[in-house]
């Protein structure tokens, strides 16, 4: 029998394969990462997001791959972001 493979998004933002499925979802255009259950992305799925759709093992991959967090399902993290991105000039 053939072990599954997953296709989730590495520190250097590159595709790679694990065993282990991804804990969080993001989308590779807008360069946002979020909760797999996140209420925007999954209603977006019909509409073609599914595309560009990216997995990612955890959520210090994620921010290693210049991924932000959501400001739907991830709230308090996207609130440090944007006030750490004020501060640093990038927004």
């Amino acid at each position: 029998m053939t072990e599954k493979h997953y296709k989730l998004i590495g520190p250097d933002g590159k595709e790679v394969l694990s065993a282990v499925p991804g804990t969080l979802g993001g989308n590779r255009r807008r360069k946002i990462y979020g909760r797999l259950d996140c209420r925007s992305a999954v209603g977006s799925l019909p509409t073609g997001y599914a595309k560009h759709r990216v997995f990612f093992a955890d959520e210090a991959t994620a921010i290693a791959a210049g991924y932000r967090p959501c400001g739907t399902c991830m709230q308090a993290e996207y609130g440090t972001w944007v006030e750490e991105a004020m501060r640093s000039g990038r927004l």
